[in-house]
This record gives C-alpha cells, structure tokens and sequence, in this order.
C-alpha cells in the first residue's frame, strides 16, 4: 500500500481526509449522500426520490484506537446472533438518530456507549464521511474518532456477539476488498468484503471504509 507510509502518517491523512464540519440538517435529511456499494461504482439502487425520502437517519462511530507500538486500527463489533435484522453481520457500533439527540453525534456516541460501553469521554470526534445510503431504509453518518488510552469496553450481549479491532492500514487498503453480486429484490445488487482472522467485513460497513480508504488517496 504505497500511498499510507508511517503509523502517525496514517493518522494524519485520515485526520486530513474527513470532513471537519458536521453536515447541515437539509443535507443529512434530504440531500443525496453516498448511496450504498453501487454508488462506489457510480450506480444507484435508490431511484425513486419518494422511496429517498423516507429514509431514516441514522450514525455510527468509526473508532480509530492506537496500539501499543503506534498502529492504528478500526474498532468493530459483530451482531448478536439472535438479532431479527443483521444477525450475526460485523458493524460500526451506531444506530437511528432518536428524538431525544441534540446531534447526530450525540445519537453515535449514545448507541456506543450502549452497545459496548465506550464512555463518551474517551471519544475525540475527528469529523465526518459523506452520508452512506443503504437499501434497507436508512441513511448513515459516519463519524470518524480517535479514542483516547485507558477506555473499557463491556459488551451489551443482547446487541453485540463480539468487540475486535483491525489494522487500519489493512482495512482501508482498496485492494483488500472482493468485489461480489447477489439477486436481490429481483436486480443484480454489488457488494464489497474483506475476510479478517475469521470476521467477514462486507455489506455498508465494508463500504464505508471503502470509501473512507479512496479520500486517503486523494
């Protein structure tokens, strides 16, 4: 991976590569982010503006923790099995934007702290990837953080099976990801995975760091 030298490089280009400034309410609610895997190839699967309009909104947390020698990896989670939607899927931790959030932000580090215990008091939100629209209803924010030294992480086992990290440097390698096509709700639908020590990263969280991994490059 030529284009990512020096763990503190890494950090820094990520740093560099989101956006600073949390996107204005018209634009999380109504304005056309980046539409699941298709749009990473410059499709659509969301055509009908009616159908975009009801999408919920929704945030997840990118956590980049640093290792003991520097490395920086990417906190994920893997669905609790017995889940009705995603069971068993790996995901950013994140869920809908509820009422009661003063912010996106807010919704993101409230469902971290529920799901794995992440105490928003290490979390220092770095900024934000463009909206990621998925075929399932819902259109997610992500907020990309460096979470500070000393956190703890205590599984909410109703929602989340299992908590591990991957090297960043891998996961935001473009290269690292198999391109996949599935029939669904009778067209062709593209998909991006990245096998990891036994976790199948694929599906929008997959495409989130696909994206995230071609604004380094730019």
């Amino acid at each position: 991976m030529n284009h990512l030298h020096s763990h503190g490089h890494l950090l820094q280009q990520i740093a560099r590569c989101v956006d600073a400034d949390l996107p204005h309410d018209d634009v999380l609610l109504h304005g056309r982010g980046q539409i699941g895997d298709m749009q990473l190839d410059g499709e659509s699967w969301i055509d009908d503006e009616a159908e975009r309009k009801d999408l919920l909104l929704a945030a997840v947390l990118i956590g980049i923790v640093e290792a003991a020698d520097g490395t920086p990896h990417i906190l994920l989670t893997r669905r609790a099995d017995h889940l009705d939607k995603h069971s068993g899927q790996v995901a950013f931790p994140g869920g809908k934007v509820e009422a009661t959030d003063a912010s996106p932000i807010t919704a993101a580090l409230r469902e971290a702290h529920e799901e794995i215990g992440l105490h928003p008091d290490y979390v220092d939100v770095m900024g934000f990837l463009d909206t990621y629209e998925t075929g399932t209803g819902f259109r997610i924010l992500p907020v990309v953080a460096k979470l500070s030294p000393g956190f703890s992480l205590t599984p909410d086992t109703n929602e989340v099976a299992d908590i591990f990290q991957v090297p960043a440097r891998l996961a935001l390698d473009e290269a690292n990801y198999q391109a996949h096509e599935v029939e669904w709700e009778g067209r062709q639908r593209r998909y991006y995975a990245l096998q990891y020590e036994g976790y199948n990263i694929w599906g929008a969280t997959a495409g989130m760091l696909m994206h995230m991994s071609r604004r380094l490059t730019v």
